[in-house]
Parts: structure tokens; sequence; C-alpha cells
């Protein structure tokens, strides 16, 4: 049985389409939807970064640059958040379904449509919040969708508002959705697979503040 990636129609059948993965011993489509997906992301990432988004630090250094100079620190900007969009996406599609790969033994082509998926889900995400950037001056971390601006008001400890503002509603379908698809292509246990997929969640958690945290002290100091 042939199995052809089509996204977007993933979601209108996910139960059907997950069925038709496990029965699929070939797949078609996965390297051209994996590509278009990266490319899909450097051109949200670099569109918010022209957009101004996440260049705060960078605005508030413009009348020491001068005019010249702040427009090319603005255009470096943008390329290193296209650079970012470039890796994030690829190490989203190819790391984790390596991990799980080694976990469960399903076939790796398999678990990197899941991966595609995931990524489709985050783009959405980050797609809404950008409205939210612009017109209500939102942090990603602070965004209602996160737990974030929860942990703004308990603690003013940047790295913890990070770390929570990475935890989104969306997180709580990608973590459901994950489950539903590795306990149906395999056999461990379900308390091993809700093990692994929460730990795995935790530390991209830990991962995404660190990152913030370090991205933002590296611009900060970058400008200064």
């Amino acid at each position: 049985m042939l199995y052809r990636v089509q996204l977007f129609k993933f979601f209108t059948s996910i139960y059907d389409h997950i069925f038709r993965i496990r029965q699929a011993e070939k797949l078609s489509n996965v390297r051209k939807t994996s590509t278009l997906l990266i490319l899909a992301t450097i051109i949200i990432y670099g569109w918010m970064a022209y957009l101004g988004i996440g260049s705060s630090i960078l605005s508030g250094g413009v009348a020491e640059l001068g005019a010249m100079k702040y427009e090319t620190s603005k255009l470096w900007f943008v390329i290193g958040r296209m650079i970012y969009g470039a890796l994030f996406a690829a190490f989203l599609l190819f790391i984790p379904s390596l991990i799980f790969y080694l976990i469960t033994e399903i076939p790796y082509g398999k678990l990197v449509i899941m991966q595609q998926v995931v990524l489709a889900v985050m783009l959405i995400e980050r797609l809404l919040w950008i409205p939210l950037a612009l017109f209500a001056g939102l942090d990603w971390f602070v965004s209602p969708l996160s737990f974030g601006i929860i942990a703004s008001y308990i603690t003013e400890i940047d790295w913890f508002i990070y770390f929570f503002g990475a935890i989104t509603l969306f997180q709580f379908w990608i973590i459901w959705f994950q489950y539903r698809f590795l306990h149906t292509l395999s056999e461990v246990g379900s308390r091993t697979l809700w093990a692994f997929i929460l730990l795995l969640h935790v530390l991209g958690w830990v991962l995404a503040g660190t990152i913030a945290f370090a991205d933002s002290y590296m611009i900060g100091r970058w400008f200064e």
C-alpha cells in the first residue's frame, strides 16, 4: 500500500490517515513536504523579522547606531531569523523522529510524517500570534495561548517566563497527537510512550527557554 503525504487533508481525518500510514508499505511525497515546510518556516520567520517582531532590543539602539548602521543591523537580523527558522524546522522534523525511532522502531519516514504535522501546527500557532504581536504588542512568551503570561505574574525571572511561555494550548494538542500516532503504530506500552513524549517536550521547553534567554542577552550585548 502506498501512502502519499497530503498534509492539509491530514487534519480532516486524522484517525483515518494514521491508520493508512500504519498499513503503508511505501511512502510518497515525504521529502517534498519536508522541503516545503522548511521553506515555509524560513519565510514566516523572515517575514516576522521584517515586521520588526522580536527586534525591540535592536530598535532601542536606533539613535546610537545611526540610520545606515540600523538598516544594516535590521537586514542581518532578518537573515539571522531566517537561518534560525531553517535550523528550527530541520531540527523539529528529523531529531525527534530519530529519537522516537530508537524507542519504537517505527519506520523513520513515518515518524517524519508525524513531525511534519507537528511543525505545521506550530507554524499555524506562530501565524496566529503575529496579530497579537503587531496590534497588542505581546511577546510570544506572554501570548494568551501560553502559560508565560501567568508565570510573568508569579516571577520576574526571565528564563522561567520563557520556559512557561513555550507551553501552549497547541503543545497539548501536539502531545495528544504524538501519543495517538505512536500508540497506533507501535507496540510500546502506553505509560512508556507518555513518559518519553512528556520528557521530550519538557526538554524542548527547557531548550526554548534557554535559547530565548541567550538570544535576548546576545542581541542586547551585540547592539550595546
